[in-house]
C-alpha cells in the first residue's frame, strides 16, 4: 500500500473537528506520520519474529582524583540457540553475522576479548566495572561438542585477528594456558571442565583506531546514531586509559531458564583528564569530553540511557546538571550505594533548540581535590634483582578491610624463557608464612608452553601479603629476538579473583532501571561482590647478544674476499690478448714517415 493511500485512509477515519480550532495539515506531514506508523508496526513485528533486542547506555562517574570515568555499554540479546544441533541461521538482524558464524562454526560457548591501552590505577581511581589487562586478552569456553579444541583455538584466533584488525594470529601454544579455577563461565554454567577453556594475553598489543573501527561496525546503528556518535577516535585515544571489549555468553531467556538466549556485550571504558584541561575545575560536559553531542537515540535500540553518578550530591556539594534529568535511580556498585541521574534519550524534552543533548555538570561551589579512598583490594607487582642471569618476581596484595578476611585466587602466567624456581616460592603475611589452601602448577616447556601457577590465598583483615618467586633468564636463539631486543620482553599481568565482603546487600536495588554495567558479573551471595583485578605487566631484560658483531664480521669477510681472493682469482684466470685497433695502420704509416725523416729504419 502506498503512502498516499495510507494517509487517505487515516484522513477518512479521523474524527471531525471544528474548522476554527483545527490547524491546517499539510499532505506531506500526513504522509510522513503514516509512514512512521507503518515503520513502527513493522519494527514491532520484526522484533517479535526475530526475538532480538538492543540496549545502549553511557555511565559517567566523576573520580575523586579529578578525572572522569566514562563507560559505554551496548548489549544485543538474541533469543536463539546458535549451538543447537541442526539449527542453521541464515538471517541476522541485530546480532552481528560475523560473530554469529564464528560461534556456530567453532562451537564457542563463551568468548571474551579486550584491547586495552594504559593501566587502571586502582589506588587513585577505585575499582572499575570491568577491568582488563594491558594489551590484548582473549579467553574462550568451547562447547562439549567440539572434538578438537586446539585446532579450533588456532583457527578462531586467526579469524578474530581479521575481524578486529589485530595481531591475534600471534597467539600460539607458547602464550596459551588452560586455567583450572581463575576463569569460570559468566553465562549459563554447563561446561566446567577446564580442558574446554583457552586463555591468552598479548601484552605488547597496542589498541588503536584500526581496532575501534571494526568494533563500531558490529553495532546495529554503527556510529551513525545513538551513543556511538560520541566515539571519536581523536578523543578516545587521547586519554589516560582506554579499554574496549567484546563479551559473548549464553543467558537464560526467562526466569525458569527453560531456553537459552545469546548476549553480546560491547563495552568501552575511558578515563578523561578533564581536571587538567578544565583549568582546575571539576566541571565537564559531553562536548568537552568527546567533542560531540548526542543528536538522537539509535532507532533500533529498545533502551538508550545516560547515567551520571551524583552520589556526592548534598547541600554542601550541590551538583547542577543541564538539562534536567528525567529521574534518579539507585544501585549497589562494589559494595556501596550509588545514586545516578537518568537521561532517557527517547524523551523529546531533553533535546534543546539545537536538537541535541549535551549533559553539563557544574558545582554550585568550587570543588577542591578530595582525599582518594583506598579500595578494599588491590595488588602491585615488580621485578627485583640485578644482572642478566637471575631475578625475582614480587607481588603485593593488599586487604584494606578493617575486620573481614577473605580468600583471593591468584593466577600467574610466565613465559618459558623465564625458568621459575618453584621451591623458592614464599608467601609472607604480617611476618608469618601463609600457606595457600589450593595450588596448581604446570611447568613450562621450552618453546612449547608457558608456566601456569594458580594459588588460593587467605588474606587477613588489614594485611599486606607478599609473594616472591625466583627465576633464571634463558638465552634465546638469535632468530627468536624481536627487532628491538634491548627494549625488553613483556610478562603478562597477574589475575586476582575474589569475592570481596560488602556492607550493603547486593540485591537491594536490583532492577531494569539500573546500569547494565553493574550486572556483568553474576553473584550468588548477597553479602559480597565479585572482583577481577589485573596487576601491571612486567618488562624483563634478557641476555642479548651484540647484533652489530655479525654485521662487522660480514663486512670484514666480504672485504677480504673481494680484495684478496678476488684479485688472486682474477690474475689466475684472466687471459691476455693483443687487440689490434681499427686505426693501427694509420698510426704505423705516420710513425714510418717520422722515422724516415729522422733517418731511422721503418717499422
Amino acid at each position: 500500500m502506498s503512502y498516499a493511500c495510507i494517509s487517505l485512509v487515516l484522513l477518512l477515519f479521523s474524527p471531525v473537528k471544528s474548522e476554527v480550532n483545527e490547524e491546517v495539515r499539510h499532505p506531506e506531514q500526513e504522509i510522513h506520520n503514516a509512514a512512521t506508523l507503518v515503520e513502527n508496526k513493522l519494527t514491532e513485528e520484526a522484533d517479535s519474529a526475530f526475538g532480538d533486542r538492543f540496549d545502549e547506555e553511557l555511565v559517567i562517574h566523576p573520580l575523586q582524583s579529578g578525572d572522569v570515568y566514562a563507560n559505554f555499554l551496548f548489549r544485543t540479546r538474541w533469543d536463539l540457540d546458535l549451538l543447537q544441533p541442526g539449527s542453521k541461521v541464515s538471517h541476522y538482524r541485530l546480532f552481528p553475522k560475523s560473530l554469529g558464524q564464528v560461534i556456530s562454526k567453532y562451537a564457542v560457548r563463551e568468548l571474551h576479548l579486550s584491547f586495552t591501552q594504559g593501566f587502571w590505577r586502582t589506588q587513585a581511581w577505585g575499582e572499575p566495572f570491568l577491568q582488563a589487562p594491558a594489551g590484548a586478552e582473549l579467553w574462550v569456553w568451547f562447547d562439549e561438542t567440539n572434538n578438537d579444541i586446539d585446532r579450533s583455538w588456532k583457527e578462531l584466533t586467526n579469524v578474530l585477528s581479521g575481524i578486529f584488525c589485530a595481531s591475534l594470529n600471534f597467539v600460539d601454544s607458547t602464550n596459551t594456558v588452560s586455567p583450572t579455577a581463575s576463569f569460570k563461565p559468566l553465562g549459563i554454567v554447563n561446561v566446567t571442565d577446564h580442558k574446554f577453556l583457552r586463555h591468552a594475553v598479548l601484552p605488547r598489543e597496542i589498541a588503536c583506531t584500526e581496532n575501534l573501527t571494526p568494533w563500531k561496525k558490529l553495532l546495529p546503528c554503527g556510529s551513525k546514531a545513538g551513543l556511538a556518535t560520541l566515539l571519536k577516535a581523536e578523543r578516545l585515544f587521547y586519554t589516560s586509559y582506554h579499554s574496549q571489549a567484546v563479551h559473548i555468553r549464553p543467558i537464560c531467556k526467562d526466569s525458569d531458564c527453560l531456553s537459552t538466549s545469546w548476549e553480546l556485550t560491547q563495552s568501552l571504558s575511558v578515563v578523561l583528564d578533564v581536571h587538567t584541561s578544565g583549568q582546575g575545575k571539576k566541571e565537564w560536559s559531553l562536548f568537552k569530553m568527546f567533542s560531540r553531542t548526542v543528536t538522537e537515540a539509535c532507532p533500533l535500540a529498545t533502551r538508550s540511557t545516560i547515567y551520571v553518578d551524583i552520589t556526592n550530591n548534598d547541600q554542601e556539594n550541590e551538583i547542577l546538571l543541564t538539562p534536567t534529568p528525567v529521574g534518579q535511580t539507585e544501585a549497589t556498585v562494589h559494595g556501596s550505594k550509588r545514586t545516578y541521574a537518568v537521561y532517557d534519550l527517547f524523551q523529546p524534552q531533553l533535546y534543546s533548540a539545537s536538537r541535541s543533548v549535551n549533559v553539563i555538570l557544574k558545582w554550585k561551589q568550587r570543588q577542591e581535590l578530595s582525599v582518594v579512598s583506598v579500595p578494599l583490594l588491590y595488588a602491585e607487582r615488580y621485578v627485583s634483582g640485578y644482572g642478566l642471569q637471575t631475578g625475582e618476581i614480587n607481588t603485593l596484595i593488599y586487604n584494606n578491610h578493617a575486620f573481614r578476611a577473605f580468600p583471593v585466587l591468584l593466577m600467574e602466567t610466565v613465559p618459558w624463557y623465564l625458568r621459575l624456581y618453584v621451591h623458592t616460592l614464599t608467601i609472607i603475611t604480617k611476618g608469618k608464612e601463609n600457606k595457600p589452601s589450593y595450588i596448581h602448577y604446570e611447568p613450562a616447556k621450552d618453546r612449547k608452553r608457558p608456566h601456569l601457577l594458580e594459588m588460593l590465598i587467605q588474606l587477613p583483615a588489614g594485611s599486606v601479603t607478599k609473594i616472591t618467586i625466583q627465576f633464571e633468564r634463558a638465552l634465546l636463539k638469535w632468530t627468536e629476538y624481536p627487532p628491538d631486543p634491548n627494549h625488553g620482553f613483556y610478562v603478562s599481568s597477574s589475575v586476582l579473583s575474589a569475592s570481596v565482603p560488602s556492607v550493603v546487600s547486593m540485591t537491594a536495588y536490583d532492577g531494569d532501571n539500573i546500569p547494565m554495567s553493574t550486572k556483568i558479573f553474576p553473584f550468588s551471595d548477597d553479602s559480597s561482590y565479585f572482583v577481577r583485578l589485573y596487576t601491571e605487566p612486567l618488562l624483563v631484560n634478557l641476555p642479548t647478544p651484540d647484533f652489530s658483531m655479525p654485521y662487522n664480521v660480514i663486512c670484514l669477510t666480504c672485504t677480504v674476499v673481494a680484495v684478496g681472493y678476488g684479485s688472486l682469482y682474477n690474475l689466475l684466470t684472466r687471459t691476455f690478448q693483443i687487440d689490434e685497433q681499427s686505426g693501427s695502420r694509420l698510426t704505423v704509416r705516420l710513425a714510418n714517415f717520422i722515422r724516415r725523416m729522422r733517418g731511422v729504419p721503418p717499422l
